[in-house]
């Protein structure tokens, strides 16, 4: 077990009923996210183009989801702690890596680890489930060591705008989460006191044969839980179709249609 995991430093969050349907959802989609996971895979590859050297380092894969990054960097000879909120999840991350990475359930907002024990926390689409990002940020400055690196991304608003205005034709509301503006999230860097960072912001689309398959892959990667409380996935099939009619201005020349997701890329040298 790696020195870096304390729990006599540091509690677990009381799961609220808001982070209890987001660790549930995901549970749910545990054994279907890797098929699902395109868009995931393709954000996470490009975050892992930010670091060069991983060998010998301890890093925290914060929101490892089924282990698939966390593979990635142990096999590039780094030390790795697989955290997640849900359970499930990290089975399946078990399951991938072996014996040979450490294994935390726990919140992003209140980690279990010790003070300036990893080198590098690495966090790939994770952070827009928390609350206020300045809390997770807070977290992760106190745990990587000084001169170490915090690797991260996460949504922004215009994400699944195409999916948001089709809802809105077919009964008035978006059925998408509200993400951060680029403005909140310097907001959210400085409230945490990172002084040394970049951050780029980019737009990142996938692409359909229907609006149907879209929805299936934000379910099959466990994307359901809305913050008004309703589940995304809770529509009927004349309602499905609807909306892949009002999805259809969007279409391409080739059959397809578009996923937009702006997504914000960030880099934090510790102090």
């Amino acid at each position: 077990m790696s020195q870096a995991i304390d729990f006599q430093q540091g509690a677990f969050t009381m799961l609220n009923d808001e982070k209890k349907a987001i660790k549930d959802a995901f549970g749910r989609a545990a054994k279907t996210y890797d098929n699902s996971a395109s868009f995931q895979r393709r954000v996470g590859h490009l975050l892992m183009d930010m670091n060069t050297d991983w060998q010998g380092k301890t890093v925290l894969d914060l929101g490892c989801g089924t282990g698939y990054f966390t593979k990635q960097i142990l096999e590039q000879g780094a030390n790795m702690i697989a955290l997640d909120l849900s359970d499930k999840m990290l089975e399946q991350a078990r399951s991938r890596c072996g014996d040979s990475v450490d294994y935390v359930s726990a919140d992003a907002e209140a980690l279990p680890l010790a003070d300036n024990s990893v080198d590098i926390a690495f966090s790939s689409l994770a952070l827009q489930w928390c609350h206020d990002l300045s809390v997770p940020l807070n977290e992760l400055k106190r745990v990587v060591k000084p001169g170490g690196q915090i690797l991260f991304t996460t949504l922004l608003e215009g994400s699944l705008e195409e999916l948001k205005q089709s809802w809105r034709q077919v009964n008035g509301q978006s059925h998408v989460n509200t993400f951060l503006s680029h403005k909140q999230v310097n907001i959210a860097l400085a409230q945490a006191h990172c002084n040394h960072y970049h951050i780029e912001c980019k737009p990142i689309t996938e692409y359909y044969p229907s609006a149907f398959a879209l929805m299936r892959d934000l379910k099959g990667i466990g994307a359901t839980h809305l913050q008004e409380g309703r589940s995304a996935g809770l529509v009927g099939k004349r309602t499905f179709n609807e909306l892949e009619n009002a999805y259809g201005v969007f279409r391409l020349a080739d059959g397809t249609v578009p996923a937009t997701y702006q997504v914000c890329f960030g880099a934090i040298t510790n102090e």
